[in-house]
């Protein structure tokens, strides 16, 4: 069982409006002072953390264990911005009357309501403080947001009839979304994503409480947690589709329609985006979303929401901002992952509009950055560009992200969308199973073995970054088991050499391919033999096992392809 510490536990109160961009849909913000308008929402930075009852020498106040446990696997330490925000700055705040909506102890801050200037000539007075910046209105205005989504819902059509599985599990309409990957092999070898958990940050999971495709996840009891930091409640379940249909390409599971890239992880859902505006704020939100994520142990951060434009003008960001350093969720971002978190974020939908660019926080420089192709491989032109400002490869990678096979959250059939909020978690979800089947690695070797695996690592661009990644061949990448070429069948090894007890062979295969694996005499007598099925580009070991009563000598151990025998002499003493 995950547990969520008690403690660190963010102040909720009613926030005002309903504000989205996705990285489908694109939003920036940039950390400037800016005029106070009320009533509005402001960020009261602190100037430090002293006097707090809380140490880094008893993180168990203020972190789950496993968030503790993910520190110590990585060899991270305890530090200073790991500690909540001083409450006594908390509530001198309060006491002047205005409203704490949200946390920050990465930004050392809090958001928060205020409609009376004497409260913020009286917050910024404080010694304590910072600045107060002024970052959403209060009230803001509807509108249509069928804009919003116009590129992710485009070319839709219902599911009619499944697409041939290539495996136990039918991927129905989301099978070339996975294999693109090379991902199927690790779903085959077990690893589906158990025990990792995934923190879900978006603008909401509209009826992902009762969808059909979401059954076992529910069952199962793998929704760890849910959070809105926008309402200031638990409630992620109402408002925004997005969030649903991100959460399909990862952790559903209706077979013949759609099986996500990791269905059996757990997950904890938390709402940061607003739907109808966009603002400063929701920069402060997914920070404190984030924040929540790492104190209850997640593993993964999937984001597909993405900064560079609002409504109040004078916060937008610039190219320059896109250097990971600047605005403060990709600042939030970085933090995060220096907590050990894998953070995976789409690179966003600009790439045929004037900015063309990237969006924060996909720009921070530990962050896995996903950009998008169509079924077929091909770069599609919403996909954000590269590269970052400061010249490091952006995105890092890419996945399907036309036509992929979501979920319609209205009425629970498949269908397609468009963006790179898909792609985004669609890797997220194959990072969980390659984490799973290597849990000893850290969250910067996971993510570069990602980058390594890509088809085109060795000559990147400002499109594709690195390119398609094979998750197979991360694997490869990961274990003493990768051949000299990856177009080539290999029997990798045979050993031990001489053996006694038992004996086991590596071997490679280039292709989805049947396979004869055989012990032999040198005089033709067979000793062991097994009939086994190879993926394509893994690498399979065969164990012989109870040989003590072997004659001793020389044996056969071979590998029959339908083009080629392979074999390796071993001894028997």
């Amino acid at each position: 069982m995950i547990t969520v510490p008690n403690t660190n536990t963010i102040t909720w109160k009613m926030a005002m409006s309903k504000g989205l961009f996705l990285a489908s849909c694109f939003l920036f913000l940039a950390s400037h002072s800016f005029a106070q308008i009320a009533p509005s929402r402001y960020w009261v930075k602190f100037t430090d953390k002293s006097g707090s009852p809380y140490s880094i020498g008893a993180p168990e106040q203020f972190l789950s264990q496993r968030a503790i446990q993910r520190r110590a696997n990585q060899n991270i330490a305890i530090v200073a911005n790991d500690i909540p925000v001083n409450q006594t700055y908390v509530d001198a705040v309060v006491a002047t009357g205005a409203q704490v909506l949200n946390r920050s102890k990465w930004h050392n801050s809090v958001t928060i309501l205020s409609s009376d200037s004497a409260q913020i000539d009286a917050i910024n007075a404080l010694p304590f403080v910072v600045s107060v910046n002024a970052v959403a209105l209060a009230q803001q205005p509807v509108v249509d947001l069928r804009n919003k989504f116009e590129l992710e819902t485009e070319n839709v059509y219902k599911s009619e009839i499944a697409s041939p599985s290539i495996s136990n599990a039918d991927y129905g309409m989301g099978l070339n979304q996975i294999d693109m990957l090379g991902g199927i092999p690790l779903h085959e070898a077990g690893f589906r994503g158990q025990g990792v958990l995934i923190a879900v940050i978006d603008a909401g999971f509209f009826n992902a409480d009762i969808l059909t495709v979401f059954d076992s996840l529910r069952n199962e009891n793998r929704i760890i947690a849910t959070r809105d930091f926008v309402d200031g409640d638990l409630n992620v379940y109402g408002g925004s589709t997005h969030g649903t249909m991100v959460l399909s390409t990862m952790a559903g599971n209706s077979p013949g329609q759609l099986i996500g890239t990791a269905p059996k992880a757990s997950y904890l859902l938390l709402r940061s985006e607003e739907a109808a505006t966009e603002y400063l704020i929701e920069e402060v939100n997914w920070a404190s979303a984030a924040e929540f994520a790492d104190s209850a142990g997640a593993d993964i951060i999937n984001s597909s929401l993405g900064y560079t434009d609002f409504n109040d003008a004078t916060q937008n960001h610039t190219y320059a901002d896109m250097d990971g350093n600047t605005t403060p969720v990709s600042i939030a971002a970085d933090i995060a992952a220096s907590k050990g978190i894998a953070v995976v974020n789409s690179a966003g939908n600009e790439g045929s509009s004037p900015w063309f660019h990237i969006s924060a926080p996909s720009d921070a420089d530990s962050v896995l950055a996903i950009g998008a192709v169509d079924e077929f491989g091909q770069y599609v032109a919403f996909s954000g560009k590269g590269y970052s400002f400061d010249g490091r490869i952006k995105p890092n990678v890419v996945a399907q992200g036309k036509d992929a096979a979501i979920v319609n959250s209205s009425t629970g059939e498949i269908m397609t969308g468009n963006g790179t909020s898909f792609s985004g978690p669609i890797i997220a979800g194959m990072t969980a199973c390659l984490w799973q089947a290597n849990p000893t690695l850290n969250n910067m070797e996971l993510l570069h073995a990602i980058e390594q695996s890509a088809h085109q690592y060795n000559n990147p661009d400002s499109l594709l970054g690195y390119g398609i990644p094979n998750f197979a061949v991360a694997n490869l990448i990961l274990s003493d088991h990768m051949p000299e070429s990856l177009s080539k069948d290999e029997l990798l090894k045979v050993y031990p050499s001489p053996f006694d007890e038992d004996v086991t062979g590596v071997f490679y295969s280039a292709l989805d391919q049947p396979t004869e694996m055989r012990l032999t005499a040198v005089d033709g007598r067979k000793i062991y033999y097994k009939e086994i099925f190879c993926r394509k580009n893994t690498s399979t070991i065969i164990h012989f096992p109870s040989l003590e009563n072997l004659a001793q000598g020389v044996y056969i151990f071979s590998v029959t392809t339908p083009d080629k025998v392979y074999y390796k002499r071993v001894l028997k003493r």
